[in-house]
């Protein structure tokens, strides 16, 4: 997912996705304990999206509120 993608979407949405990767992300990492992945960059990717996410979120929320 781009981050034009990301933009794209509502807050919700990516509040929604954030916690549906992390959910993800869990389960991958316990199947990479339990047997080998067989592709580890997986986790890689799967944290850097999930920061992708946060970062723009957190872009959004600033947006919106007033500065002091």
């Amino acid at each position: 997912m781009t981050p034009g993608e990301i933009r794209d979407l509502s807050e919700e949405e990516i509040e929604t996705r954030i916690n549906e990767e992390q959910e993800q992300l869990e389960q991958l990492r316990f199947q990479h304990a339990v047997a080998h992945l067989e592709n580890p960059s997986i986790l890689r990717e799967k944290r850097r999206l999930i920061a992708r996410l946060k970062t723009i979120l957190n872009e959004k929320q600033q947006a919106i509120a007033p500065e002091a």
